[in-house]
């Protein structure tokens, strides 16, 4: 049996407020957990308890840094764990966090998403390619509204090809922004979860904000913007070049997408596949690429994406 000793107010944040959310560590380190008070009681061999001991204290470099941790946090030091990362971890989570807006801190959960943010960062244009899950949009939205509240781009505009995913949706009653938005919604709930819902909602009235189908672009230069293109599999390769022709001064741009989940005629090409043949090897521009390894949503969702790609399937979200 080995113990250590931490404030309750930590083994809480990381283990849940009733002490019992260890079975994570538990199946990562293969230990088995138990708390009394401030005590951390551990059984298992001394190698898994001596790993064990080493999450946690790269777990408590962050509580005594004023970070607020969560089960993910746990979740992420194991994952950079398993991927080899044998740095500082405060230094990372520093890096690589995302500030938002008051109260609301955005860091990556792995070693190539925090290579993603430091790509958006040093790049003018970025492309994220990748399964569903691996938190493409989510940061990319979060990056940029942190250039917006940093009063590095003047606004933001965030744009999706609308094409129906594998459905007949018929007609759409409404004006042009209501037979839209249920392409666009997923922008929409990133933006709730990054910002107050009274701010988004006057950022869109002012135009600070702009959602809007990717046809919109055509003809616009944009300058002082930081823009993304979401599922731009689905565009062709005349949509993604006058996409990318649109860049202005002062502008960044990042474009997600997943070339399983691509809903164009089989008959036509992607232009995000065509992009990433075309566009290699230019300087200001990078191509990153997720696995299933970084896909953060449920658990399930590893191993739904994992089992279609084994049957040759195209995994839908």
């Amino acid at each position: 049996m080995h113990s250590l000793t931490y404030p309750v107010d930590f083994l809480q944040q990381v283990l849940g407020q009733d002490l019992r959310g260890g079975d994570f560590l538990e199946a990562s380190v293969g230990v088995r957990l138990s708390a009394r008070g401030e005590t951390l009681l551990m059984e298992g061999p001394q190698a898994q308890a001596e790993a064990c001991r080493d999450l946690l204290e790269q777990l408590h470099r962050l509580y005594q840094a004023g970070i607020r941790l969560g089960k993910g946090d746990l979740k992420t030091v194991c994952n950079l764990r398993d991927e080899g990362f044998r740095g500082d971890i405060l230094e990372f989570y520093r890096d690589a966090r995302i500030q938002c807006a008051a109260g609301r801190t955005v860091f990556p959960k792995g070693l190539n998403q925090g290579r993603y943010v430091r790509e958006i960062r040093d790049k003018d244009v970025v492309f994220g390619i990748g399964p569903a899950g691996t938190g493409k949009t989510y940061l990319a939205v979060a990056m940029a509204v942190a250039a917006l509240k940093e009063k590095r781009v003047k606004r933001i505009i965030l744009t999706r090809p609308a094409i129906e995913a594998g459905e007949k949706l018929g007609f759409l009653p409404g004006d042009i922004a209501e037979k839209v938005n249920p392409y666009l919604r997923p922008l929409y709930d990133a933006l709730f979860d990054l910002l107050e819902t009274e701010r988004v909602h006057k950022h869109i009235e002012t135009g600070i904000i702009e959602i809007a189908p990717l046809a919109f672009m055509r003809g616009r230069t944009l300058n002082d913007s930081f823009i993304i293109l979401d599922e731009a599999q689905n565009t062709t390769p005349d949509q993604m070049k006058m996409f990318l022709t649109r860049l202005g001064f002062n502008s960044r741009t990042v474009i997600t997408g997943d070339v399983t989940q691509i809903d164009l005629d089989p008959s036509r090409k992607s232009g995000l596949i065509d992009a990433a043949e075309v566009l290699r090897g230019i300087d200001g521009l990078s191509f990153v690429h997720f696995t299933d390894k970084d896909v953060v949503r449920h658990p399930l969702v590893q191993q739904i994406i994992l089992a279609y790609d084994k049957a040759g399937g195209r995994s839908k979200p």
